[in-house]
């Protein structure tokens, strides 16, 4: 901690002399201590933690060293933290507790987590990770083995007001009722307290707002706790409106499928301009946003030109390839030549076009090549898929990609714990045979649903466009 920073917090005190001492002795303890202890299954307090205030005092002060940083905090707990405090240090359960206070159990899970990004404490090892095998010498793994947070895509409906050409499913479902939405955020609550991860919950259908208890299951979601965010389609400001209130989405993502012409030949007529409209609401609103288009041959040569007009709507704006299932079998991928030759110039103009974002894995080889480290991957993890995502149908079909079949259970039968912990959903996570021996295996594993769209065997071999494949 600086001088001048200590200055300041000895300015915030100055009318109680007990505590401005109790500080000094508090940064002395813990110059001398460290935090380092060995995992454990439970979140805990951070060991070398001093917090200096109570018996009347109006503020608590913290002093401890930050696990990530090293380095010694000392300054005023916020309220969140000293409502993480008490329950972890108490060993409380968060639900019980919440019930005491009256509040929504979300409220002390939101704390908690607070607090673990504050290094005020520390979270459990996570549950949730990598299957183990032997990586070449040189793979970057850091980061990439184990995640802390484990999202949910939420199809809630499969009621949509567009009629996209390449949709993966317009099958009917059994269509999801408030009961069964309850039953699921539960059993995610309980999967994701039991492996020690935060949960997301991403929201799409379907358009998720066609749903008729739409609004009561996203109150639902914010009242466990969970973060949040949309895919789906351009609504009316008063339904953006009505979820902001109850919570901030971390983002919501939208679709364009190219240039105006080429996306309402897709999308439908004025879908474009509707979007663009949209996507200024979002910035209006102070929503993050996010923009989402299909790859395929017709429109592979506007995504950057899009890009570019993009770059005034918002801040993220990537790529997925097409999955040739359901209508999407209609529409035809590049070839495998044209596609590289576009991932390289996508690549060079990174760093020109503001909102271009990195998603598809196979981005990696190409930075690999050009002796660029490479990022992180389509979900954080490279292929994501049964790991630190699954996607969820509204009649509880649990896939590991919502992008191609690959059922793995149904939650309403077995629950989230045994679904993910089961051995088909360790196959889709474990990467194909061919891609463990890459140094980029740990942050990418190609696309699943680019091999079945090719016919491959998506547990053996490797994506059919990566570049470092001897296939065609």
């Amino acid at each position: 901690m600086t001088q001048e920073k200590f200055t300041f917090l000895r300015h915030d005190m100055d009318k109680d002399t007990t505590i401005s001492t109790s500080l000094e002795e508090a940064i002395s303890k813990v110059s001398g201590s460290t935090n380092e202890i060995e995992p454990l299954d439970a979140f805990t307090v951070n060991p070398t933690l001093e917090i200096i205030g109570g018996e009347g005092k109006l503020d608590f002060f913290l002093v401890f060293r930050h696990p990530e940083t090293n380095e010694i905090e000392a300054r005023r707990a916020t309220p969140e933290e000293l409502i993480a405090l008490k329950v972890i240090s108490g060993d409380l359960d968060p639900v019980e507790a919440s019930e005491e206070a009256g509040c929504k159990p979300g409220i002390i899970d939101r704390a908690i987590w607070s607090a673990v990004e504050s290094g005020v404490i520390f979270a459990p090892r996570p549950r949730l990770v990598r299957e183990p095998f032997t990586y070449p010498e040189g793979a970057y793994t850091e980061g990439l083995l184990a995640t802390r947070v484990f999202s949910l895509q939420w199809h809630i409906t499969q009621v949509c007001d567009l009629h996209c050409k390449h949709c993966y499913d317009r099958s009917d479902r059994v269509p999801l009722t408030l009961e069964r939405a309850q039953f699921v955020l539960e059993d995610l609550r309980s999967f994701c307290h039991k492996s020690g991860v935060r949960g997301h919950v991403c929201f799409s259908g379907g358009n998720p707002f066609l749903h008729p208890d739409f609004v009561e299951i996203y109150r639902l979601a914010s009242d466990m706790g969970f973060m949040t965010s949309i895919l789906g389609n351009p609504v009316p400001r008063h339904w953006v409106e009505e979820i902001i209130e109850i919570q901030m989405p971390n983002y919501y993502q939208v679709s364009l499928e190219g240039l105006a012409a080429t996306n309402d030949s897709i999308r439908g007529e004025g879908h474009f301009d509707r979007t663009l409209k949209f996507l200024a609401l979002l910035n209006e609103l102070g929503v993050e946003s996010s923009v989402m288009l299909t790859l395929t041959s017709m429109n592979i040569h506007e995504v950057l030109p899009l890009g570019r007009v993009l770059d005034d709507y918002t801040e993220s704006f990537t790529f997925n390839r097409l999955s040739a299932v359901g209508e999407g079998a209609r529409l035809a991928l590049p070839s495998k030549a044209e596609f590289l030759d576009f991932l390289s110039k996508y690549v060079d103009s990174y760093h020109e076009i503001r909102c271009l974002y990195y998603k598809d894995n196979l981005l990696n080889p190409i930075l690999y090549e050009r002796g660029e480290e490479p990022f992180d991957g389509c979900t954080g993890f490279g292929c994501g898929a049964a790991f630190n995502f699954v996607a969820l149908l509204s009649d509880g079909e649990v896939h590991a990609c919502r992008k191609f079949p690959s059922l793995l259970g149904n939650i309403f039968e077995g629950g989230l714990e045994e679904i993910y912990f089961s051995n088909l959903a360790r196959r889709f996570r474990s990467r194909p045979l061919e891609c463990r021996s890459c140094v980029l295996s740990p942050s990418c594993g190609g696309c699943l649903a680019s091999s079945m769209t090719f016919n491959r065997d998506i547990f053996k071999e490797r994506d059919p466009f990566c570049p470092f494949g001897d296939k065609d």
